[in-house]
Parts: structure tokens; sequence; C-alpha cells
């Protein structure tokens, strides 16, 4: 029986995204990490990168993270975490370092590979928006199965390691059109954005099974490998059920934006109805497999959220938290998304109530248990 999974995301650590911390990018008009590193000078760009990684994530934050009663960190790396890919900087070493600090005290790590060349989704999280043509290309797709497996012969025996995650977040043709990609997030380049469309679940098929062998060439069945859903979750139902199959674990994630996107939400009541839907899909998944909920978090647009009293909001978040909280218990377990992110909150309006995508902020506000 696993150990049900109280964790956290280190988002922004090693996978850039501009919303979350916008002084990486200053002095540019870049969305994205792929123009980011295409467009900074190299000596601004790795002296940028050299303090950004240095500082963000530390072993302070490790031991904050197991004091505060948690157990696992999910980490998103991006494909050029080794290193091997211009023009963007290498972090291979950082993760080595999560690993010490992780050990060190009794956490364990879930890498999520979170970026693809050719992006998986276009977003901006993806390091490319509004591309996606990764699954298009044969020498793409190889190449993330050779970053998949230098991990595994990097930290397959760790103690450490809880698991890999294959890919986060393809995308299916239905949240392309939702999230309006072509629109939401603009291209720089129309020639290189020519031709991208959502992510196949026949090709996701054939690159989980691909992935997954290559993962246990050198990775014990006691680690987990990890699919995400790619917004299909029953399209997965009686996948890899074969013998050979072992140790598979579905990751879901729901974000109380998507109620807003959907018009399932205009009050806390239409949040209830939207998480208690996602937890019933938590709930039939985990028939096929074990569930966690790789992403989520208490941030929303209630109506009226920034008139409210502070003591009003930190009932609308517990309460937002809660019922999440006993949603997710229905998986394997859950990461918040994220433990940190570096904005102006206080003078910058636009980004008032997004500390709540901060969970030691979240914490400190209120909004989040002290303990878990």
């Amino acid at each position: 029986m696993m150990e049900r999974i109280r964790g956290v995301n280190l988002g922004n650590w090693l996978v850039l995204e501009k919303w979350m911390s916008p002084s990486m990018f200053a002095g540019t008009d870049c969305e994205d990490e792929t123009w980011l590193c295409r467009k900074l000078p190299q000596d601004i760009k790795l002296e940028r990168y050299l303090q950004h990684r240095s500082a963000y994530i530390t072993e302070r934050d490790f031991a904050y993270i197991a004091n505060k009663g948690l157990n696992t960190v999910r980490i998103p790396v991006p494909y050029f975490i080794f290193g091997d890919v211009e023009p963007f900087v290498g972090c291979i070493e950082y993760l080595d370092k999560a690993f010490d600090w992780a050990e060190k005290y009794g956490l364990q790590i879930l890498i999520d590979l979170h970026t693809v060349p050719g992006s998986q989704n276009g977003f901006d999280n993806g390091g490319l928006c509004g591309v996606c043509k990764w699954s298009q290309d044969l020498e793409a797709v190889k190449f993330a199965l050779t970053v998949l497996e230098r991990l595994a012969e990097r930290y397959g025996t760790r103690p450490g390691l809880w698991g890999i995650e294959v890919l986060n977040e393809p995308i299916s043709e239905e949240v392309w059109t939702l999230a309006d990609i072509p629109n939401r997030y603009p291209v720089v380049d129309p020639v290189e954005a020519q031709g991208s469309a959502p992510v196949t679940t026949a090709f996701l098929r054939t690159f989980y099974v691909d992935a997954y062998r290559v993962l246990r060439r050198h990775m014990p069945v006691s680690k987990a490998v990890v699919l995400h859903d790619g917004f299909r979750a029953n399209e997965w139902k009686g996948f890899m059920k074969e013998d050979e199959f072992v140790n598979v674990v579905l990751d879901m994630h729901f974000y109380l934006m998507v109620a807003d996107m959907t018009g399932q939400a205009n009050d806390p009541d239409g949040y209830a109805s939207y998480i208690s839907r996602s937890a019933a899909e938590v709930e039939e998944m985990q028939a096929f497999f074990p569930v966690i909920v790789g992403e989520w978090c208490v941030f929303n647009n209630t109506k009226g959220l920034k008139d409210m009293t502070p003591s009003e909001r930190q009932t609308l978040y517990r309460s937002l938290a809660d019922m999440q909280f006993q949603a997710w218990e229905r998986g394997l377990g859950w990461f918040y998304w994220s433990y940190k992110l570096l904005l102006d909150t206080v003078h910058e309006p636009k980004w008032e109530g997004w500390d709540s995508w901060d969970m030691g902020k979240s914490i400190e506000l209120g909004w989040l248990p002290n303990k878990y």
C-alpha cells in the first residue's frame, strides 16, 4: 500500500513561468522561457539563471516543507535539464541538490518532465506560447525519451525518488478549444507555430508505453511511473493493464479557474459543484489506477472577492481548501501548486488574491492549514 501523498510543487524553479516571477523577464517583451533564452545576451542570461536557481529554492525550503508535515515534492524539469540544447541553460546540478536535501529531511521527489521540444500544449508553462508541435516531430519525441532515460539512470535507485512523471499536461482537443490557445497565448513566430494541434490519444498511448519501458530499464517497480491524463481521463480506462505494467499512477489536475472558464462557477456554491464532480472523476479513475491530483490550489474568482475583509477572505479560502482536501482524499494524494512565487501582490492591484497560489504565504495568512 502506497503512503498517502501530501505534497507541493516546486514550480518556477527549474521551469520558468513569467507570471510567477516577472523579474526574470525584466527588460524583455518575452512571455515564455524559450524566447527569453533566445533573446537574452549570453552573459546576462547565465547570471540571471544562476541567481534565480540558487536562491529560489534552497535547503531551508526542504526543511520547511518537511516541518509542515508534507512528505513529497513534485519538481517540474525542462527537456534541456542536461544542458545539451542551445540556447538554454541546463540545471541538472540543482536536481542533484534537491535529492540530497530531500533525503536529508525525509522527503520524496516526483520528477515531472514539464516541457518538451516544440511544446506539448502551447501553454506558457510548456515553454513556448501558442506552439504545440512536439508530437508531430519524430526526433523531438525520441529526444524526450532520451531525457526520461537519463533521468531514470541518474536517480532511478535513489531513496528519495518516488517516481517520474512522463509528461506534464499534453493537451487534448477539448482543452485546446476551451483554452483558446492560438489567441490566449499569442505566438512570436507564426511560421514556428504553423501546424500546431492538440496531442492525440493514439499518439499518447504509444508514447506512454515507450516511456514506461525506457524508465523501467533503470527504475525498479517500487518507483512509480506517472502518466498525466492529458485532460481526457475516461480514455485511460483499461490502459496498461497487462502484467508488464506495474506501479503506474494517473495524474489529474483540477483548478477552480476551469469552473469559471466553463461557466460552472459564479459563487462558492458553483465551485463546490465543480469540486464534487472532480472528486467523482478521481474516484471513478481509482478503479483503474492509483490517482494523484498533481496540481490544484485555492485561487478563485469569487464575485466580490476584492472587497472582502481579511477575515471573510480567510473563511472563503479555508472553505475552498477544506472541500478540496476532502475531494482529493478519494485518490492517492495531492500536490499543491505551488510552493512559492515572486510577485508584488501588495503594490500591484492586478495581483490581488494571487497570494493563494503561494502555499507558504497561504499558510501564513491562514488560508491553508499550518500542518499536514
